[in-house]
């Protein structure tokens, strides 16, 4: 990477890669929830059950999970370029096909392909940034690729629904399908400005294989790091409602609102980790995060066991929120930092596989607690799965950290 260019230019040129990798990681989340608004629709033309709909949103989310570790090998073998070119397209062109689904077999098969597409984005995008961005600003880099992906999260079922009122449901897929396209147009044009990671130049740089670098005490506890703190997130986002109305009586309206102050502070809290990242310049990232995380707890602690005025709730979740969110962008910055060179395609794509299935762990037995008549012990688990997280998160820091100083004294 070039880090002789003038401040000027090379700030240009950095929101050039942002906005490039972050359009096309807005896309990949936006085509993950466009298909759910189009549930009721689809039931009433096809004539199938809620769960044969359902099982489409799992079949892309669960190919995505499955296949991000080995593509990220490919990525660091041969290059993310062709392979983030290549999965947009096809994720574009999959949910575009499915306006002239004839059945629901057809968007089972066209949700996997589509799963295939959306597998490259995490480990190309990273590998990318990580090659392309000065280290100086690279936290915001970082943070913004998580914004615009939350943000693709929360246009997706209002946009969908909006095209709905005005056109039929193939036409809106058509549409939003077919928006990937001058994305992938605007990647190859630009192509020349997103370098890709740093190879290692000789065997004791690059360390271990891949699988030895996976199923080490680092990348294992940063897997569980990733896991347990999006397993948090998914039981506030699936029962925080719920509990609410069961503890205290909340109005569902009012519970809404702490829910909505959430994920707003979660979204907004990421550029702050971002902009903290970049003033740090890297250092006291696990000092950071663990104050975050403990703030974190403790307002979730407050929810479950305190009866707090209806009025200060959604500030509360607010709060809650942005302690969250802005722990995640040093907790990305963490695992690049203990990547050796030329390995980030399958450290993120093995370790990213744990935010998907932390977010299918909870529901089901936070779901039991509650129907078992505990809905008090709902906010308290989530907490201490937190704190679990914590303890993982520190010690994967530490085993990096000792890594890298046993490979310098090997020197």
């Amino acid at each position: 990477m070039n880090t002789t260019l003038p401040a000027s230019s090379g700030t240009s040129q950095d929101t050039r890669i942002i906005a490039l990798i972050g359009t096309g990681h807005f896309l990949s989340h936006f085509y993950m929830l466009c298909l759910p608004p189009l549930f009721l629709v689809w039931r009433e033309e096809f004539g199938a059950s809620y769960a044969e709909l359902g099982l489409a949103v799992a079949l892309m989310s669960g190919t995505t999970a499955l296949l991000q570790t080995p593509v990220g090998f490919a990525v660091d073998r041969y290059g993310a370029r062709p392979f983030l070119v290549g999965g947009t397209l096809i994720m574009a062109l999959s949910i575009s096909a499915m306006a002239f689904a004839p059945g629901v077999w057809a968007l089972w098969l066209l949700a996997i392909l589509s799963g295939v597409g959306n597998s490259v984005i995490h480990p190309a995008d990273y590998a990318i940034l990580a090659g392309s961005i000065r280290q100086e600003r690279m936290g915001r880099a970082f943070a913004m690729h998580t914004f615009t992906g939350n943000l693709g999260f929360a246009l997706a079922p209002p946009i969908v629904a909006l095209l709905m009122t005005v056109m039929g449901w193939r036409e809106a897929l058509l549409l939003v399908g077919l928006l990937g396209v001058p994305v992938v147009g605007a990647i190859l044009l630009q192509s020349r400005v997103l370098k890709d990671q740093g190879k290692p130049k000789n065997a004791a740089e690059a360390g271990q294989s891949g699988r030895e670098l996976l199923l080490s005490r680092p990348m294992l506890l940063f897997f569980a790091f990733f896991l347990l703190s999006a397993s948090a997130g998914s039981g506030i986002q699936a029962f925080v409602i719920t509990v609410m109305g069961k503890l205290w009586a909340t109005p569902i309206a009012t519970a809404s609102m702490v829910l909505t102050g959430y994920m707003v502070g979660a979204t907004g809290g990421t550029l702050v980790g971002g902009w903290v990242v970049d003033r740090a310049k890297g250092g006291g990232l696990m000092g950071f995060v663990t104050i975050l995380t403990l703030i974190a707890m403790g307002l979730f602690l407050v929810l479950g066991l305190v009866a707090l005025p209806e009025v200060a709730l959604p500030g509360v979740g607010l709060l809650a929120g942005l302690a969250m969110g802005a722990s995640r962008t040093p907790r990305d910055v963490m695992l690049k930092d203990a990547c050796p060179p030329g390995q980030i395609g399958k450290v993120f794509g093995f370790v990213s596989a744990g935010l998907p299935l932390g977010g299918a762990i909870t529901p089901v037995p936070l779901g039991f607690l509650i129907d078992m008549g505990y809905p008090i012990l709902v906010l308290p688990v989530v907490a201490a799965l937190l704190g679990l997280s914590l303890l993982c998160a520190g010690g994967a820091r530490a085993s990096s950290n000792a890594v890298k100083a046993r490979a310098i004294a090997a020197e």
